[in-house]
Parts: C-alpha cells; sequence; structure tokens
C-alpha cells in the first residue's frame, strides 16, 4: 500500500468516526428539543486541539461553525481550512490578543469585561469587519475561590453589553456561559434557569440580543431545557481529546 492509499484509508476511517459522533450529538439534541418544545438549536462543533484535518472533514459532513479556545492554535488552523468556515472564540481573551483574534474569528463568545470591549472594537474596525459578539457570564458562586470558569460578575454584565452596543465594530448577539465544575455539585440545570433570567434582562433593553450560547457534551440537555439557542459540542463528536502540546 502505497503512502497515498494509507492516508486515503485513514481519512475515511476518521470521517466515519467523526460522522457517527456527529450523528449521536444531533439525536440527543433533537431528542432536547422535542422534550422541551424547541427548535432550531445550533451546533458549534469545538474544535480546539483537534487537528485541521478534522475541521475539514467537518466541512465535509455539511459542519461549518467550529469553535477554539486559543488564539496561535486557531490563527493557524484558520489559513489550512479556508474562508468557508466561521471561527467562534470560547477561550478567555488576553486584550493584547485582541488584533490577532480579530483576524481569524468572526464571532467572540468570552466578552467578559469592559476593557476588552475596546480593544475588541478596535480590532475588528482594524480588520474591517464587525465581530459577533456574546458577554460571557460567570455562573460559579465559588469563583472569588480561584475554581470560576470564567465571566462577568452578573452585576456587571449590563455595562458589558452596553459598551457592545455602543461600538459600530461589535454586534451584541446575547450571552454564553459555562456551568459550574461538576465537582462542585452544583445542577447544571440550575445554573441554566439562572443564565435564562440574564438572558430575558438582557433582551428586554435589547431585543435582537437574544441568543443563549451554553451546553457542553456532558449537559447539553439541561442547557435546551433552559433556553440554548446554541450549543458547543467537541468530545462527544470528535472523541477523546488529544493532549495539548
Amino acid at each position: 500500500m502505497t503512502q497515498l492509499d494509507e492516508d486515503r484509508a485513514a481519512h475515511e476511517i476518521r470521517t466515519l468516526e467523526i460522522s457517527r459522533g456527529l450523528q449521536d450529538a444531533r439525536e440527543r439534541i433533537d431528542q432536547a428539543c422535542r422534550l422541551n418544545g424547541r427548535s432550531n438549536v445550533d451546533l458549534i462543533v469545538v474544535t480546539k486541539t483537534y487537528p485541521a484535518s478534522d475541521v475539514r472533514i467537518l466541512n465535509e459532513l455539511g459542519i461549518f461553525q467550529v469553535a477554539e479556545n486559543r488564539d496561535q492554535e486557531a490563527k493557524t488552523k484558520a489559513v489550512d481550512c479556508g474562508p468557508n468556515v466561521t471561527w467562534h472564540m470560547i477561550g478567555q481573551i488576553q486584550s493584547k490578543k485582541a488584533n490577532s483574534i480579530a483576524r481569524w474569528a468572526q464571532v467572540v463568545e468570552t466578552c467578559d469585561r469592559l476593557e476588552l470591549v475596546s480593544h475588541l472594537a478596535r480590532a475588528s474596525h482594524n480588520a474591517d469587519k464587525v465581530l459577533k459578539t456574546f458577554v460571557q457570564i460567570n455562573l460559579d458562586p465559588t469563583s472569588s475561590l480561584g475554581t470560576g470558569r470564567g465571566g462577568a460578575h452578573p452585576d456587571e454584565y449590563m455595562a458589558i453589553a452596553r459598551a457592545v452596543v455602543a461600538q459600530e465594530s461589535l454586534e451584541l448577539r446575547g450571552v454564553m456561559a459555562v456551568a459550574p465544575h461538576p465537582d462542585l455539585g452544583i445542577d447544571p440545570a440550575q445554573a441554566f434557569t439562572t443564565l435564562k433570567t440574564y438572558s430575558e434582562r438582557l433582551a428586554a433593553e435589547f431585543p435582537w440580543a437574544v441568543e443563549i450560547s451554553a451546553g457542553m457534551s456532558s449537559d447539553l440537555e439541561a442547557a435546551i431545557a433552559h433556553g440554548a439557542t446554541q450549543v458547543r459540542i467537541g468530545s462527544a463528536i470528535l472523541g477523546e481529546r488529544p493532549a495539548v502540546q
């Protein structure tokens, strides 16, 4: 067998693996939607640590919205995968990275402080684009102890949203959150109920900003039951995550 034949065989095997994972994830999403009278929940596939070849396979399978959490890795993949992919930034953002992120991302889901708004606005203006922006809210009551998963304090997210709306190069889409770590013993449904309340408050002031980005491989059903309009799924589709180099 030639190297080309081996590469083709490996591609076919990986395509089958991802296709099966994708089918299972879609079935879970569809079932959660049926149980809760929901529809039109978007699937964002989290490709962090997975190779660009997996992104290209996802494209072959009809998935063009993917999420990354590290700038260096994401910008390399964005070059490798071409212009048809919508890239979501879901990692915590250092202000100094805003210019780089604005060049490859179309969606930033982790705007979590006022300082970052101006950096993202300037960066997206320089990149001649409008960044779709979510305000990330911290749902972890123990975050002050160092166990939080990132996000703005609930008392601050509306001020951040107003700052986003004031920027022509940013488009406010809604709220994003990660459920508290399972070790804390907090029911994800409780956290997502709280997030829904925050979303309703946001939409009362900005009626177009109704999107809720919540739910991962382990808790997508709870997120959909409590209002998520998009879920972010990685390992349930792509398998065991490669070790980060």
